[in-house]
């Protein structure tokens, strides 16, 4: 397993050992031990798995008081996979990182608890596979803007309008979110 840091820190990309032939592929998606290694002292106690086709946007989302670290992969297909702090006081305050993730090199994204998250599908179909610290808790859920002009995400072009639920159109943009509804920056290691 090769663990390579993104220009947010603790935001951090899993590259692990694919071992193919004709027959197909075998790969090791989890180990305890690979978060010990970069430092990430969390316990996954839910997972997720949606299936979306080509377009479909989902995010920015984040959880306010039972925020979630999120284990993130493409278990088929491929998506472009982005995380923004929106943890208030953070030196990285609305900076993002995005990265591709498919089924053929398996790299996988850790987004720390008090990031949002969204990903959109670049490939006909894409399974998508999350690892999560907390579980899921409906009154904390909440988000921003996808295409948030200040946050200045890039979104790959992927052939065909973006397809969003309407609670994501809905997102407010970062700015006009109040300062209570934004996770905390910790500074501490």
């Amino acid at each position: 397993m090769k663990i390579v840091a993104t220009r947010l820190p603790g935001v951090l990309v899993f590259e692990p050992k694919v071992f193919g032939d004709e027959r197909g592929f075998f790969v090791e998606t989890f180990r305890q031990t690979w978060l010990q290694e970069a430092g990430i002292d969390q316990a996954f106690v839910q997972d997720n798995q949606s299936r979306s086709r080509r377009g479909v946007l989902r995010g920015l989302h984040y959880q306010l008081t039972n925020p979630q670290g999120k284990l993130v992969r493409a278990a088929r297909g491929r998506v472009y996979d982005v995380a923004v702090d929106i943890r208030q006081g953070s030196p990285n305050f609305g900076q993002w990182v995005g990265v591709e993730l498919d089924d053929v090199h398996h790299r996988q994204l850790w987004i720390p608890p008090g990031f949002a998250h969204g990903f959109c599908v670049l490939s006909e179909q894409a399974e998508f596979v999350y690892k999560c610290t907390s579980y899921y808790d409906a009154p904390s859920d909440s988000g921003v803007l996808w295409n948030d002009l200040d946050i200045g995400i890039q979104w790959p072009d992927v052939g065909v309008p973006f397809q969003l639920s309407a609670k994501d159109i809905a997102m407010p943009r970062l700015c006009d979110k109040a300062a209570e509804t934004l996770p905390p920056y910790d500074s501490r290691p």
